[in-house]
């Protein structure tokens, strides 16, 4: 999943909810109420940054995961 914006992404089916890591800032931002169409064509989408400015950024509420538990 190369990309210069999006470094990750992981979504969870029964919390309808879409985790995105950025590039720049390292730092994870949950969206919620993702229906999983959304996420399969996200992590398919040949542009990462592109899908995400056009079908994620303002549609969904959302939230900064200020502290992850590691695994």
């Amino acid at each position: 999943m190369p990309s210069t914006a999006i470094r990750n992404i992981h979504y969870d089916r029964s919390r309808r909810v879409l985790s995105v890591w950025f590039v720049p800032t390292g730092k994870r931002y949950d969206y919620e109420d993702v229906g999983p169409e959304v996420y399969t064509a996200f992590k398919t989408a040949f542009s990462k940054g592109q899908f995400f400015n056009e079908f994620v950024r303002d549609r969904f509420r959302y939230h900064l995961v200020e502290h992850e538990d590691r695994h």
